[in-house]
């Protein structure tokens, strides 16, 4: 009851409950930025148990979603002036695709939850509506016989569950398509950027501090002669990954990820060119700087896999086998070439 967005609450003959509104305010949508950018984001969690939103009766619809307020928001909003109640699972802060393919947004958490919220006394009917994205964690033949209530698929977008509801519980083959486009794909991007940044100012630290002690004059001049270089090769290579490869996945060449990940950052060096290598003091620098760039794209192109809505498991394994030991020799390949070009200088 104590939760920010609890705008009052409802009596059932299941006990009292929390009731929340659609609209979303501005602390909630505060929240959703900090998550985006990873700010807090294992903690952005609600407390898992029975909603009822707007002013729901027993022959309302019961949704069901995770405990990763991001979920729940997205549910709540999509259904401006409409009452139901909504069902959260402890997913652990987990979104519901993700919960799904890890178990938590399962079979046996969702009967407990529907027993341990009193369900069967607060609604007349016996269905519940799952996000589609949940199947992969739900066995819908089961959800009945362990808690009385048939489990149905709803859209895989909450921006179209009211249209869902009013066709009775249909959904169109538009209904049931994920698309991936870029802004899918770019919402994705900034927490990537800020967990990489964090191992990319520790290997600046490193390499500055090496090109101090390796350089010649004075230790600061020679750091940034020496790191700048290989830092600026790394910072790159994060763009280029984890920026230009989901912005532009789709037109990418190869279908592996790695693979996309390389064509980003060999465009990038190229663009680059007259700025990096082109500019650097010899060639085992410029050839140097060309492996820190694309082996660093080529594994947070890699990376992005757990983020796309087309891969498998199977798959992805298959990759890794011989992407990432050519990562590793690219990334040895770039630290090699730019000690060397110290050695000889």
């Amino acid at each position: 009851m104590d939760q920010p967005f609890v705008i009052g609450r409802v009596e059932t003959p299941a006990g009292t409950l929390p009731r929340i509104s659609s609209r979303l305010t501005g602390r909630d949508r505060w929240g959703a930025i900090k998550a985006r950018w990873g700010i807090g984001r294992m903690h952005y969690t609600v407390d898992p148990g029975l909603y009822a939103l707007g002013q729901p009766g027993p022959d309302d619809p019961v949704l069901v979603t995770a405990n990763y307020k991001l979920s729940f928001d997205r549910l709540r909003s999509a259904l401006p002036g409409r009452s139901a109640w909504i069902l959260v699972l402890d997913t652990k802060g987990i979104n519901v695709w993700c919960a799904a393919g890890k178990g938590t947004f399962g079979t046996d958490e969702l009967a407990f939850r529907v027993r341990a919220s009193g369900l069967d006394k607060v609604v007349s009917h016996r269905r519940l509506i799952l996000p589609q994205l949940s199947a992969p964690g739900v066995a819908a033949h089961k959800v009945k016989s362990l808690c009385g209530f048939k489990a149905l698929y709803g859209p895989v977008e909450a921006r179209d569950l009211p249209a869902f509801l009013d066709a009775g519980f249909k959904a169109s083959p538009e209904m049931r398509r994920k698309r991936f486009g870029p802004v899918d794909r770019m919402v994705l991007v900034p927490v990537e950027l800020v967990h990489t940044f964090k191992w990319l100012a520790l290997a600046a630290v490193i390499f500055f501090g090496v090109g101090g002690v390796l350089g010649s004059g004075p230790f600061a001049a020679a750091a940034v002669a020496a790191g700048l270089g290989p830092v600026t090769a790394m910072a790159a290579g994060v763009f280029a990954g984890a920026v230009l490869t989901p912005l532009l996945l789709p037109w990418l060449p190869g279908r592996a990820f790695t693979t996309k990940g390389v064509c980003a950052g060999i465009f990038l060096t190229a663009l680059l060119w007259p700025l990096g290598p082109g500019r650097a003091s010899g060639a085992l620098d410029a050839l140097s700087w060309i492996f820190g760039v694309v082996s660093v794209a080529a594994y947070l192109g890699m990376n992005f896999t757990g983020s796309s809505t087309y891969t498998s498991l199977s798959g992805v394994k298959k990759e890794m086998r011989w992407a990432v030991p050519m990562e590793i020799a690219g990334f040895a390949a770039f630290v090699g070439l730019w000690l060397a070009a110290r050695w000889v200088s």
